[in-house]
């Protein structure tokens, strides 16, 4: 049997193995080094805490808000018209004759009793002298009547005469003062004519229209001068007829007139036409109108309102604010930074204007939520634009502001 012997392993260098042992020393320190710091350390760190949760702050503009105002609520029905004088009237001339003089021209104020025109009255002076004549003619005749009652009277009670002939001359004492009557009323009538020759202003106003000039003859009726008077005037206005049980004798009314555009002009329902009128189905309302400085004229067109109902000064909100809550009325109050429901009981509304009037449930001065915004619930905290939120005692992180919006 042969036995065979392996070949020796070759002896490694000494420098070979030099060479490993010192990066293994260098690992073996680091090592050494790692677990001394983890050591050192203790327990690794908790983790950090989460952040809490933002509260979300809605921002509310200007005009999201409305701040309640205690004041009266009115109820108006629009109106349109033409003004028209109160008084005015044409004069005209109750006697014939030549006209004189007239001085007046349209645009003067005339006072009433001032003369505008005289009329030549040579006529009539001699009418009034003629029937004054025949005046002391029936009462000479009425004298001598007289006296011879007296006589007839004496004669009677003597006998002297029959009673026939004392009734004969008592009636001439009754023909004679019928003449004496007559006589006085013809002469009343003359003088009535010569003072008709002066005609004066019924009424005081403007001259408006001038019918004759100087040198013109007149006949009776004819016209002289138109005079209205412009310190009170009546706007004449159709209203439907179905407004009408809204309008009361002495309601007030509002109005402007073109080329006064600036100024609010006022006056109160005097009377209402009966009757409607034809083709438009519509009734007339005579408004009285002071028109102490004498602005507005005659003829002009006006555009105004009528003051249907008023209430007492009471806080008033917009329409918009107003929310349902099952059968209730409600209002969206801010207070504290926050948005609370309010209850309130409504009273007189006024579609027109958008308002209603609060009776109970909030006051003036209180903010309102004016228009429905998204996400703007009761409870919601909220801020008004411009302003700084307080900061809350316990507050760890910064509240989340959102800009609110409409729905």
């Amino acid at each position: 049997m042969k036995i065979e012997t392996l070949p020796l392993t070759p002896a490694i260098p000494l420098s070979t193995k030099r060479r490993w042992r010192k990066p293994a020393i260098a690992l073996a320190l680091a090592a050494a080094v790692a677990g001394g710091w983890y050591a050192f350390q203790g327990k690794p760190a908790a983790p950090a805490p989460k952040a809490e949760a933002k509260p979300t702050v809605f921002e509310l503009s200007h005009s999201d808000v409305v701040t309640v105002e205690a004041r009266e609520l009115a109820r108006r029905l629009p109106l349109s018209g033409s003004l028209a004088p109160l008084a005015q009237a044409t004069v005209k001339s109750k006697v014939s004759g030549v006209v004189l003089e007239t001085g007046l021209r349209e645009g003067m104020n005339v006072s009433a009793g001032q003369v505008i025109a005289r009329l030549d009255d040579a006529d009539a002076r001699a009418r009034v002298a003629q029937y004054a004549a025949a005046l002391k003619e029936a009462n000479a005749r009425l004298a001598l009547a007289n006296k011879n009652e007296l006589n007839s009277r004496a004669l009677l009670e003597q006998n002297y005469i029959s009673q026939n002939s004392f009734d004969t001359t008592r009636n001439s004492v009754e023909l004679a003062q019928a003449a004496v009557d007559a006589a006085r009323a013809q002469l009343d009538l003359a003088r009535i004519a010569l003072n008709d020759t002066v005609i004066r202003a019924p009424l005081s106003g403007v001259v408006s229209k001038r019918f004759v000039q100087a040198g013109e003859k007149l006949s009776p009726d004819s016209p002289v001068m138109a005079i209205v008077d412009l310190q009170h005037l009546t706007l004449d206005a159709q209203v439907p007829a179905s407004d009408i049980p809204r309008i009361k004798v002495g309601q007030d009314v509002h109005f402007r007139v073109d080329g006064f555009d600036a100024r609010d002009f006022t006056g109160k329902v005097a009377r209402i036409n009966p009757a409607t009128e034809a083709g438009s189905r519509a009734m007339l309302v005579y408004i009285s109108v002071a028109n102490d400085d004498g602005l507005l004229r005659a003829g002009m067109f006006a555009k105004g309102q009528i003051t249907t109902d008023k209430s007492a000064a009471r806080p008033i909100v917009p329409l918009a604010a107003l929310r349902k809550d099952g059968e209730r009325d409600v209002v969206y109050r801010v207070a504290d930074g926050k948005v609370v429901a309010q209850p309130v009981t409504l009273g007189m509304r006024n579609e027109d204007e958008g308002l209603a009037e609060v009776t109970h449930g909030v006051d003036a001065g209180a903010v309102l939520l004016n228009v429905p915004l998204d996400g703007v619930k009761p409870g919601a905290q909220v801020k008004l634009a411009g302003t700084t939120a307080k900061a809350k005692p316990d507050a760890k992180a910064t509240d989340n502001i959102v800009v609110a919006k409409k729905d």
